[in-house]
């Protein structure tokens, strides 16, 4: 069997895993990432591409607004802005009962520094007047953006190689051990990789590695279903969300309108399938029209999902493994990890080449499934009976 070395072994090529290898090059580390397909095919690729700030879970923050900022410099970082957009984000309520949602997911907002509009009825209709009028309450934030995620991990890949990380694609890992305290990563048709630390970027397969060392998370695989419609005259600049995430929407100037929603849908990791069943086309495309009626005849193009790894407690998992020393997990995004991903591949680099990060990173340390597993309140809502059940 062919032997290599490296200081820092990546499995998974996800947006994580690339931005992980990218920033760890930069800090002059010796870079094999593998992947088992090619780099971005899954969740990274397929997600809707959103780069939302508010309303996020309140101890995330600290690492959003870094990834954030790192955003807003991507083209300085990797030679390619990949479409990055600051289209701001609004966030739409359709009662009393969502709206006091609403000000609760700004007051947290607010109180880490990012800056949310509070809209009535009077202001959706003068600065959004495409908007139907079931809404009547949101906030928006200008500092949102959007980015293409089909663009993105190869772009971060090809910058992380120019770095001179090994990027080793369609080779599955077969096996990792320990021997005299150095990680043996063995990947098909590769050979050996022999290094310190082994980074577990392997999004909804990363609880199996994970479990190699005796660690385990409650994670399930489910996609959300994506959906295109032709080009139709461009009215929508920011991205429109609802509360209850029924509807997620963004147009590109070219017209097309790129739209999502809960509840998310089963997919299948083993056969690597993420089909979207025909009612969710339809349920979405009504959905959307409640929303914004001048859609109300658009026609979907194209549909797809992708397979992301969720938690009950729609929290990832990032940190140092409670049990191996040197295995650093990034795993178990729950569809946040396309905004923070810069930030967590800053961070991870930080951790092996300094030995600690500034960002607090213990909300999202594996430890916390060592008792009971908390179940978040929007677990219920966001996912189909069929998705959890697998």
């Amino acid at each position: 069997m062919k032997r290599h070395t490296a200081d820092v072994t990546i499995v998974g090529g996800g947006l994580i895993g690339a931005w992980c290898a990218f920033f760890l090059a930069r800090r002059g580390k010796k870079v094999t990432l593998i992947e088992k397909g090619v780099v971005g095919a899954q969740s990274s690729g397929t997600n809707f591409g959103s780069l939302r700030l508010q309303g996020r879970y309140p101890a995330q923050y600290p690492l959003s607004l870094r990834a954030q900022e790192l955003w807003e410099r991507l083209e300085d970082l990797i030679g390619d802005n990949c479409e990055y957009d600051r289209a701001g984000h609004l966030y739409c309520a359709h009662d009393g009962e969502e709206s006091a949602k609403l000000q609760d997911y700004a007051a947290v907002s607010r109180s880490y520094g990012l800056e949310i509009e509070d809209l009535g009825r009077s202001d959706l209709r003068r600065r959004f007047p495409w908007l139907g009028d079931r809404i009547v309450h949101a906030t928006y934030s200008a500092r949102d953006a959007t980015a293409n995620p089909r663009l993105v991990t190869p772009a971060v890949a090809r910058a992380a190689k120019a770095e001179g990380v090994e990027i080793v694609e369609n080779s599955s890992v077969t096996g990792i051990g320990v021997r005299d305290g150095t990680f043996q990563v063995t990947a098909d048709g590769y050979g050996c990789v022999e290094s310190g630390y082994v980074v577990n970027s392997a999004g909804a397969w990363g609880v199996k590695i994970a479990e190699i060392f005796g660690e385990t998370v409650p994670l399930f695989p489910a996609g959300p279903p994506q959906f295109v419609t032709e080009p139709v005259p461009y009215i929508v600049r920011p991205t429109v969300q609802t509360v209850d995430g029924s509807v997620i929407a963004r147009q590109i100037p070219r017209g097309n309108l790129i739209l999502t929603g809960y509840p998310r849908t089963a997919s299948d990791p083993v056969n690597n399938r993420a089909p979207v069943p025909l009612h969710k086309t339809l349920s979405a495309m009504a959905g959307l029209e409640q929303i914004i009626p001048a859609m109300a005849h658009a026609h979907v193009i194209r549909v797809w999902s992708g397979i992301e790894g969720y938690i009950p407690d729609m929290i990832p998992v990032i940190g140092e493994s409670a049990r191996m020393p040197g295995l650093i997990h990034a795993f178990g995004f729950c569809g946040h990890g396309f905004q923070i991903g810069p930030g967590v591949g800053l961070c991870v680099s930080e951790m092996i080449a300094d030995g600690e990060t500034p960002v607090p990173l213990e909300p999202f340390a594996i430890s916390r499934f060592s008792g009971s597993t908390v179940v978040s309140e929007k677990f219920h809502s966001e996912f189909d009976a069929e998705a959890v059940g697998r």
